[in-house]
């Protein structure tokens, strides 16, 4: 079978070739541009439906794409394309992407960032995709009932997502029409959909395995007021817990930097206020997960990674480190963190791989983290944000421009 399940807009199921025919014809009112105010008009649209109270409420992370989504910042990101001289920037084409499970909103920011872009998109939206990335589909095709007939028309013309089972065929068939394919997922992902056959000027996008981890200041949380204490743990849980810390940003250890006592008693607090942050939210762990992270850290303990394990009840697990320069990097189960600590920054240089993606940091300086950012020279971590930031995407991901990425310049010279 080569069909497709359309979930937005909502058709029937449709033959891949017939979707491909589709998504490569001109939409009415012409083709879309970088920048279309077709697209805008719909994103804005799509975004004040996110941002509605009831579904900020039960899904904070798609307040966060609401607002990403906003007009003001839609023009914000259109205006970093600015070009000079004799290059036009123009889209790529027809794109394909594929995103993650276990992340079900990341296909929203990749997919909108090539629209805006002016390109015709399909994404592949997982089949055990639910909750958020339900309600997301939902408000997209509610917001399609909501614009002008002109907007609706190309939108739907040129924008689609679908859900299929595992298929040879549709996944053949999308990849080789595709101008630009995007991988999200893993490097198991990544393989899987290389063994596709693109056309000769395609290329791929890929988002593979990454590894996060956040760094803290002894200094910087010693002279920390007790309420910037207490929003540096709320910002950590936000970082930490939204998606059970399976994204590839969600910090998996944490490393104090400074004197050796400091560090001691600031973890311990800093850890006690996580925990009352757990306990107001109403955080509860899943008996499996309560298994899954007992597992792992004494699996830890076993290859002698760490000499030291503290559970706090069932949401905080903290693996002291025998070498800070050996932590596991892998997914433990949700609130487990290794933990460590170092004299300077610069002593983390050596132990950054490039598959490091996010350092979430509390308590430094622009400086110091410019210079630890200038040591690394470009050896791994492509981000450094404020604790509260993890998960806070950006139109600059993974060290690529995605805007840039999806559209691309034709030189004009007479």
């Amino acid at each position: 079978m080569s069909t497709l399940n359309q979930r937005f807009p909502l058709g029937d199921a449709i033959e891949v070739s017939s979707l491909v025919e589709e998504l490569r014809a001109e939409p009415v009112g012409g083709r879309l541009r970088v920048g279309d105010p077709r697209v805008v008009e719909f994103l804005t649209k799509f975004a004040r439906k996110l941002l509605a109270p009831a579904t900020a409420r039960r899904f904070p992370e798609l307040a966060s794409l609401g607002f990403f989504l906003r007009k003001g910042e839609i023009a914000k990101a259109l205006s970093t394309l600015e070009t000079s001289g004799d290059a036009l920037r123009f889209p790529r084409g027809l794109v394909f992407h594929v995103p993650p499970a276990n992340v079900d909103t990341i296909f929203v920011y990749s997919w909108a960032l090539s629209a805006l872009a002016g390109n015709h998109n399909v994404v592949r939206v997982s089949s055990r995709s639910a909750g958020a990335a339900e309600t997301v589909l939902e408000a997209l095709n509610a917001a399609l009932s909501e614009v002008d007939a002109g907007t609706a028309a190309a939108i739907t013309a040129t924008q689609r997502m679908v859900t299929y089972d595992r298929s040879d065929a549709i996944s053949g068939a999308l990849s080789v029409a595709a101008d630009l394919r995007v991988i999200w997922g893993g490097d198991a992902s990544v393989a899987a959909l290389r063994k596709y056959p693109l056309a000769p000027h395609a290329r791929d996008l890929t988002f593979p395995d990454r590894s996060s981890f956040a760094v803290a200041s002894v200094r910087g949380w010693q002279n920390a007021s007790e309420a910037e204490r207490r929003g540096a743990a709320e910002g950590f849980y936000n970082d930490s817990y939204w998606f059970d810390q399976a994204a590839c940003s969600s910090p998996r250890a944490v490393f104090w930097v400074g004197e050796e006592d400091g560090a001691r008693e600031a973890g311990q607090e800093f850890r006690k206020l996580l925990a009352e942050v757990l306990a107001a939210k109403q955080h509860v762990t899943e008996p499996a997960m309560a298994v899954q992270k007992r597992v792992s850290a004494y699996g830890a303990a076993v290859d002698g990674l760490v000499d030291g394990i503290e559970f706090q009840g069932n949401g905080i697990a903290t693996l002291e480190l025998a070498d800070p320069a050996v932590l596991p990097r892998e997914w433990l189960g949700a609130g487990t963190f290794a933990n460590a600590r170092v004299d300077t920054l610069s002593d983390l240089v050596p132990i950054v791989l490039r598959k490091d993606q996010t350092v979430g940091q509390f308590g430094f300086t622009k400086e110091e983290l410019t210079e630890f950012v200038t040591e690394l020279a470009g050896r791994g971590v492509d981000r450094v944000v404020p604790f509260g930031s993890a998960l806070t995407f950006s139109a600059i991901w993974d060290g690529y421009d995605l805007l840039a990425e999806f559209s691309r310049l034709v030189t004009v010279q007479a």
